[in-house]
């Protein structure tokens, strides 16, 4: 896929950054051995999943439909790659 975009919107950065600290503080909190924080740190990754997807649905992800099949995207990546 290259040329690909997917995934550099500020939707997906924000999401994914939001999520992997919540997986850093499950993580630390595993070692700690402290349950709480453990449970803590996956609902941070679930925060990070509903923060993308309502950033999505306001405009900042990726256009319904952009690379898929048939779409003046794709057929502009298939002709770059063709060349």
């Amino acid at each position: 896929m290259a040329g690909s975009s997917h995934g550099h919107t500020p939707a997906a950065w924000t999401g994914v950054t939001i999520a992997f600290i919540g997986f850093c503080v499950s993580g630390a909190f595993t070692v700690l051995a402290s349950p709480l924080g453990f449970w803590a740190g996956l609902v941070i990754v679930a925060v990070g999943g509903v923060v993308g997807m309502a950033m999505s649905a306001a405009g900042l992800g990726r256009p319904k439909g952009a690379g898929k099949p048939g779409s003046a995207e794709s057929a502009r990546e298939v002709a770059s790659v063709e060349s």
